[in-house]
């Protein structure tokens, strides 16, 4: 019979789907959570780009159930949120329409490729039956202090028409479409991520995640260890506060600098400078952060001075565009001699620069730590040596104190957008803002909305929405129409697939405890600061308000390398380069594509798409479906090595090293396919390794060979600690050529060795019609056979 794949994986798909073969157990004795990074269900579909990450987590999960683990294995949609909405725009039909359409296409391509999804505990963000919880999630930070409203210049996306948190702007651009972005002051809902920030950044140590994500994150939350010091402001009877990481540079400080926001601005501004100060004020508010980062510095003088709090020197004030409000304390000490920044603006406005840290030219800045000089307190000190004597001497003259400052700045959910969840907050006039109460939820999105983007939130268009009683006095009310950005959902979605379909709570405690943190979690490097440091943020926020005993919700996590097109470049549409898994499978299976995607290279790296090597991959499948037909049921050739092989097989699915397991598998294979005659144990272990790879395939090998159960429920090979049985290659040369090689124990005897030889496929080709006249074995070395005619 020839390897038909379409007849054998649609037959094991609706086998797999009646048999319930990967419903998860209620509860796990020995747990495995698996989960995948879920999808943004878009209308295009997939490429082959994107199974690569799902194809590496069932490889795993099948895996690690052959080994015994109870594996829960879900899949859901991210479904809320712009791209969703951006393609109804486009296309002119309601998100909620289209949204279904895309969840609907992408299931169909994840089923066809086999994978082992408990489809069971599917979620979709966008159904109310889980953004109810998503909801009662916001009241619940409410409730603690951990979500607030406050006016704040903000992220503001012309083109996408919403507010950006500050981790989806990207160099000054939004991250989802690439305008540059523009601030605005809104009122919007914000929720207090830095309350953890010293605990993101400290635990961040003790997780199995790669060293660059951390990189990332750390920088992103980006600790800074300094002082912050008192300059008085005598005729204004108050103190500016400078927070500072070079405190050992004081004696340098020859002026100061606040953001334009800053609120003491208004208070220091002398008559004379007045109208300059408020007219450059208006001008930054259309500056982007980038803008006022990278350009040229720019500033105006306030009129007024502090005094420096060491010298009693008059320091004139600043403002000026390089300093931001939400930066250490919106002010800073300008050092020209030692600070690039301060150095162009004391330049380009001919302010004082006095060098106190020690160095050759003082005709440029220098910002490298050494001897500190001009400094009467601290002579002869060291600048990075010396740090904590310098901040103790800062506290003894009663002028500063030790601090500690986070470049994180709290986490912006509010947007402007209509396909989103809607924020349970209710404004009354005679009550103020009120939570809406729990039993109220879910407050449902209304489907009778113009969705499309306008600069204000669509449901303000909506009198039904708004329309409401206040839940305290029982008078006219409205609700809030910004609706939670999309990463809201997501921050939490790993402890609804534990239970999804429990209605009276988001999720169990119990259950929490026995599933959570997630064993494995896969996905793409570029949710770095956002998606995942809010799940961190989140889960230790559940943590302490209900007690979870939980941290932490992903134990290890792997990302997934891009697969380019074959001309190196990224697919896309636009370029005409995007391969359609469906097409794949089509022509060569999904047992092909999900082993090719495996066999490309180190899952981390990106790697281009290659047609003629996915041939290759079928191939060696075709030779594996071909070997059943030298199985023997007595008898037959074993490798010695076995044990060896699935010892490295194992340890490399462990390890995310996929493509040396399959070449592991590759070497087998070619060894079983010399062989005349092969045993029945050899192939079925040739199966069972190969069956989280291909699944379809070992499945119906599986029964070939006769087994009564499902080969998803089959036991992994045990790996012997004590049969290790060195092995080697031994040349076989006929006639002075090389014909084949034999693995074998170097304690055979030589007949034995040559026994083996003579039933090896390849030297039996070699050898007929001919007479062996002479066999010359070195142990361990070579077998030589010289021939002659046949009489």
């Amino acid at each position: 019979m020839r390897y038909d794949h379409k007849v054998i994986e649609q037959k094991w798909q609706k086998h797999w789907a009646s048999r319930d073969a990967y419903r998860t157990p209620v509860k796990p004795q020995k747990k495995f959570y698996c989960l995948d990074m879920f999808p943004y269900p878009s209308g295009v579909g997939l490429h082959v780009g994107h199974p690569r990450g799902y194809v590496a987590t069932d490889v795993v999960s099948r895996f690690k159930r052959a080994q015994g683990f109870d594996v829960l294995h879900p899949m859901g949609w991210d479904s809320f949120g712009l791209p969703a909405e951006n393609y109804a725009i486009k296309t002119g039909i309601h998100p909620a329409t289209t949204t279904e359409q895309s969840i609907r296409r992408f299931k169909w391509q994840l089923q066809s490729m086999g994978l082992s999804y408990d489809w069971e505990r599917e979620i979709t963000t966008s159904n109310p039956d889980y953004y109810r919880w998503t909801q009662w999630l916001f009241l619940k930070l409410y409730e603690h202090g951990l979500a607030y409203q406050k006016k704040a210049p903000v992220n503001w996306c012309p083109s996408c028409k919403t507010v950006l948190a500050n981790e989806q702007v990207t160099q000054g651009k939004c991250e989802r479409c690439g305008t540059m972005v523009i601030q605005r002051h809104l009122k919007q809902w914000f929720f207090k991520i830095t309350e953890y920030a010293e605990e993101l950044l400290a635990s961040l140590d003790n997780l199995d995640w790669p060293e660059p994500i951390k990189v990332m994150q750390r920088n992103w939350i980006g600790k800074s260890v300094g002082a912050t010091i008192q300059f008085a402001v005598k005729e204004h009877g108050f103190t500016v506060d400078v927070f500072t990481t070079r405190p050992e540079t004081l004696y340098g400080v020859t002026y100061l600098v606040l953001a334009p926001e800053h609120s003491l601005v208004k208070n220091l501004i002398t008559k004379n400078q007045r109208t300059l100060v408020e007219c450059y004020q208006q001008e930054i508010k259309t500056h982007s952060e980038r803008d006022r980062q990278m350009n040229a510095k720019t500033g105006v003088f306030t009129g007024a001075f502090a005094l420096h709090p060491l010298t009693q020197v008059k320091l004139p004030i600043w403002i000026a565009d390089y300093v931001l409000p939400h930066y250490g304390s919106g002010a800073v000490m300008a050092v020209p001699a030692h600070d690039k920044r301060d150095w162009e603006f004391a330049q380009k406005y001919r302010l004082p620069i006095k060098f106190v840290v020690e160095t050759s030219n003082e005709r440029e800045v220098y910002t490298e730590p050494g001897k500190l000089i001009n400094s009467p307190l601290w002579k002869g000190l060291h600048s990075e040596r010396d740090f904590k004597q310098i901040i103790q001497t800062l506290e003894e003259q009663k002028i500063g104190l030790s601090d500690t400052r986070f470049r994180l700045r709290d986490w912006l959910v509010s947007r402007q957008r209509y396909w989103g969840t809607p924020i349970p907050i209710i404004y009354c006039g005679a009550c103020g803002v009120c939570p809406v109460p729990e039993a109220d939820l879910v407050v449902g999105l209304p489907h009778d909305v113009d969705f499309k983007p306008t600069g204000e939130s669509p449901l303000t268009r909506s009198k039904e929405f708004q329309s409401v009683r206040c839940p305290k006095c029982q008078g006219k009310a409205r609700r809030e129409t910004d609706t939670l950005d999309t990463f809201v959902d997501s921050s939490w979605y790993f402890l609804r697939f534990v239970n999804p379909r429990l209605a009276e709570a988001a999720f169990r405690k119990s259950e929490i405890l026995s599933w959570l943190p997630a064993d494995l979690y896969v996905g793409g490097a570029e949710h770095a600061v956002l998606h995942l440091l809010y799940a961190r943020f989140i889960t230790k926020a559940l943590d302490d308000i209900l007690n979870l005993n939980l941290r932490e919700p992903f134990k290890k996590l792997k990302n997934v390398g891009l697969i380019l097109a074959q001309d190196g470049q990224k697919m896309s549409k636009s370029r005409g380069n995007v391969v359609n898994p469906d097409d794949v499978i089509l022509k060569f299976g999904a047992d092909t594509l999900r082993c090719y995607e495996m066999f490309l290279g180190p899952f981390e790296e990106s790697m281009p798409w290659s047609a003629d090597s996915v041939i290759g991959l079928r191939r060696w499948l075709e030779r594996i479906w071909k070997l059943q037909d030298k199985v023997v049921e007595v008898g037959g050739y074993s490798p010695l090595n076995v044990n060896e092989v699935v010892k490295k097989v194992s340890n490399d699915i462990e390890h995310f090293k996929f493509n040396t397991a399959i070449s592991e598998l590759m070497i087998l294979t070619s060894d079983l396919k010399r062989q005349m005659e092969i045993s029945r144990q050899a192939y079925k272990t040739l199966v069972i390794l190969l069956s989280p790879f291909a699944p379809h395939l070992a499945e119906e090998l599986w029964q070939s060979l006769g087994s009564k159960s499902l080969i998803v429920h089959a036991t992994w090979p045990k790996i012997s600690e004590t049969a290790r049985m060195r092995v080697i290659t031994l040349p076989v040369v006929i006639d002075g050529k090389l014909r084949t090689t034999l693995t074998l124990n170097p304690n055979l005897a030589e007949e034995a060795v040559v026994d083996l030889a003579l039933k090896d496929a390849n030297a039996k080709k070699h050898l007929e019609g001919k007479k062996i006249v002479r066999k010359i074995y070195v142990p361990n070395k070579i077998l030589n056979f010289l021939t002659g005619k046949q009489s």
